[in-house]
């Protein structure tokens, strides 16, 4: 993956987590979500908040945190500000050390936080009482992160347990249950 293409897969899977975010109503922003615990406004803002932690853990600038009373407005300014990071193409081409060994910005970014910004687009549409449907690409996306995540996928944290489904589920469905939602 050349650097520029982490830009242009960051702000193709951010601008597909703004199409839902932009559909939800002022009256369902603090609907409970998927995630146990948390409105659709706190998946909104655990997105900004470990991007934001990212890249600051690694001495990026960042402005101030954006205001979450206003979702969209606060999704859109966070996503221009990671994009003014990302385009400096020395950027996602920068190594270190991470949880699964040697890495680099770009290719923690789109594995771990690409695979945040695909599951919770169902968290926060299933708040709307909506169903997100995952698109096939995005469901070989998810799976991938699955497989590399393995056991670190059940930490504290990042999904809960797996559900049974039954062995007429659809592929979605298999997907979301493995990620210990009910689909």
């Amino acid at each position: 993956m050349t650097d520029s293409s982490v830009a242009e897969t960051y702000a193709g899977l951010a601008d597909g987590m703004a199409g839902v975010i932009a559909s939800v109503t002022p009256q369902q922003w603090d609907a409970a979500s998927a995630c146990e615990g948390w409105s659709a406004r706190d998946v909104v803002a655990h997105l900004i908040d470990t991007q934001r932690e990212f890249f600051q853990r690694h001495e990026f600038p960042l402005p101030t945190r954006p205001d979450l009373a206003d979702p969209v407005a606060a999704w859109s300014a966070h996503t221009a500000a990671i994009g003014e990071i990302l385009a400096d193409p020395r950027v996602p081409a920068r190594t270190f050390d991470g949880h699964f060994g040697p890495t680099t910005i770009g290719e923690t970014l789109l594995r771990f936080y690409g695979f945040d910004l695909i599951a919770h687009r169902w968290d926060i549409a299933a708040a709307t009482d909506s169903r997100y449907r995952f698109t096939d690409g995005e469901l070989d996306r998810l799976e991938e992160g699955i497989a590399a995540f393995g056991d670190a996928l059940r930490m504290e944290g990042v999904c809960g347990p797996a559900v049974e489904v039954g062995p007429d589920a659809d592929r979605q469905t298999r997907v979301l249950a493995v990620l210990g939602r009910h689909g």
